[in-house]
């Protein structure tokens, strides 16, 4: 029963496929028997789509439904292994979600180039299983919904899963990083705390034992992981939200700036539905022109998000940044200088 969005009157609407399954599952649950007149009552439907839903939860979902002749009536099977208080794992989600879980489906078939496939095959064939439940199947939804990774770095598998390990099961690790910086590879002992997936790549959070702080590595940038038997240092959560929220991106620290930048009013069309940091801070200006502040302890990832809107958009404060930017900008427009 639902509220019709625009007379507000109390109306019927057909079950979908989801909700059907659940609610046949309710039935199963709360009835020893359910006869056959029970079951279309309760779902508003025909004799013919109730035996292709029975047989697509029998064949399909495993439900161990049985008919008790003696009882005219279906019920769960008593001797069945499956038997459970509900065998109908995941059948909660509404028909939306269901489709929401395609793009989790998505990622983790796009993971890395093979990323952890052995451990992702089970769960992306549970996931096509509930798909195909609902009122459209899978072939047809996965047609129509699409996932770009724009600025993917290939991930070495190796140390991905070794680093995996690691923080799950609270070990050291011994690492050797390669810094793009500087291009030096450099030999480090972590305590990884945390992987974080950002902008497609992946990182790991982790307490650096020799510069003695916390700090992010690039996963892709690792060229060799060792799993340690020494236990890793625990970090609390609010000790990692106190340092990795308070910069910008993924370059955190706990001292920051604020940047001010001021975007055109054709810009302020786009950035002002954007997220830049969750503390930052905004508004208009009379004449259309939108006004940011966010915080930042490290200006690299700030200056490259600034740089991409161009003309469009000016830094304020502080002058160090504004000096950053006119910097580069300079020796940008000097490599074109004949």
């Amino acid at each position: 029963m639902r509220y019709h969005p625009v007379t507000d009157n109390l109306c019927e609407q057909p079950m979908n496929r989801t909700e059907r399954f659940y609610k046949i599952e309710q039935l199963l649950i709360s009835h020893r028997v359910v006869p056959i007149s029970t079951f279309l009552e309760a779902l508003g439907i025909s004799p013919a789509t109730f035996k292709r839903d029975l047989d697509y939860l029998r064949d399909r979902m495993n439900m161990p439904i049985e008919w008790d002749r003696n009882a005219r009536g279906y019920r769960y099977a008593t001797t069945h292994p499956n038997n459970k208080s509900s065998t109908l794992p995941g059948m909660w989600f509404s028909a939306s979600e269901v489709y929401a879980l395609l793009t989790m489906q998505h990622l983790l078939a796009n993971l890395g180039n093979g990323l952890l496939s052995s451990h992702i095959a089970p769960l992306q064939t549970r996931l096509k299983a509930l798909l195909g439940s609902a009122d459209h199947s899978v072939e047809e939804v996965e047609k129509h919904i699409k996932l770009e990774h724009a600025t993917r770095r290939t991930l070495p598998l190796q140390c991905f899963e070794t680093i995996a390990t690691a923080t799950l099961q609270r070990k050291q690790l011994r690492i050797t990083h390669f810094n793009r910086q500087n291009g030096q590879e450099n030999a480090r002992i972590i305590s990884p705390q945390q992987l974080l997936f950002y902008r497609d790549n992946w990182y790991v959070d982790a307490w650096c034992h020799l510069r003695e702080g916390i700090r992010s590595f690039s996963i892709d940038a690792v060229r060799h992981a060792e799993l340690l038997k020494a236990s890793a240092i625990e970090l609390s959560q609010h000790e990692l939200k106190k340092y990795f929220n308070k910069g910008y991106g993924i370059f955190s620290g706990i001292k920051v700036a604020w940047a001010k930048l001021r975007f055109t009013p054709e810009r302020a069309r786009w950035v002002s539905t954007e997220k830049w940091h969750p503390e930052q801070k905004s508004r208009f200006e009379k004449n259309g022109y939108y006004c940011l502040k966010v915080p930042y302890s490290d200006d690299r990832e700030l200056l490259m998000d600034i740089l991409k809107h161009g003309t469009e958009v000016e830094v304020i404060a502080p002058v160090t940044l504004r000096a950053n930017i006119q910097k580069l900008l300079e020796s940008t427009l000097a490599q074109y200088k004949t």
